[in-house]
């Protein structure tokens, strides 16, 4: 938050995400959402966590972790944060300066406490896509990623629409899905998923 009244947020819908509770849920799993505000309606079965914020993110992943197998986060946290919030709201002039803390990474942090849960994270780049995804799995001590790219050529991954994916685990083996419903690469990292931690599993 930068005052009572503002905030820095992102394109990002939360749709991919409670297209993938939907998916685990008809798999027979038990689920739990972790979502900021949104318009989407829950998937039936699913236990919901409202947050506003990273900090109540991270709460709530900590506490839910451990009656949970593993982390699919498609959370689309902001890198960065203000280093202030204003008391009250920030009026019109000519300028105004904002400085700017790193957010913490709460997935690799996440990772580092619990490496016996699957963990899956997200990415979204504008170049090298794949080759920047594969540096963050390491980086976050991650089991997979999904690699999203965003291009003037690419089509928006954001919101309902199609889009293209590479789903990429540990070793580094990718499976590209190209131009695809969200609902389709849903349940396609869902399954991936499930194989990741069959094999993490022996």
């Amino acid at each position: 938050m930068l005052d009572p009244v503002r905030f820095i947020s992102n394109l990002s819908t939360g749709y991919l995400g409670y297209q993938l509770a939907e998916a685990a849920q008809e798999k027979g799993y038990q689920v739990t959402i972790i979502t900021g505000p949104t318009a989407l309606p829950v998937p039936k079965k699913v236990k919901v966590i409202s947050i506003v914020s990273s900090k109540e993110l991270k709460r709530a992943v900590l506490r839910q972790i451990p009656q949970h197998d593993g982390l699919i986060m498609t959370a689309a946290v902001c890198d960065f944060t203000p280093k202030q919030k204003k008391v009250g709201k920030i009026h019109r002039k000519k300028g105004h300066e904002l400085s700017l803390v790193a957010t913490e990474d709460i997935l690799a942090g996440v990772a580092k406490r619990y490496p016996e849960k699957l963990m899956i994270g997200f990415c979204l780049e504008t170049e090298q896509w794949i080759q920047n995804a594969k540096k963050k799995i390491r980086r976050k001590s991650l089991d997979g990623i999904v690699a999203n790219r965003s291009t003037r050529r690419a089509k928006s991954p954001f919101g309902q629409g199609k889009s293209t994916v590479c789903l990429i685990d540990g070793r580094g083996d990718q499976k590209l899905c190209v131009n695809q419903s969200k609902k389709m690469i849903a349940r396609k990292i869902v399954t991936w998923a499930e194989k990741i931690h069959r094999k993490k599993s022996l």
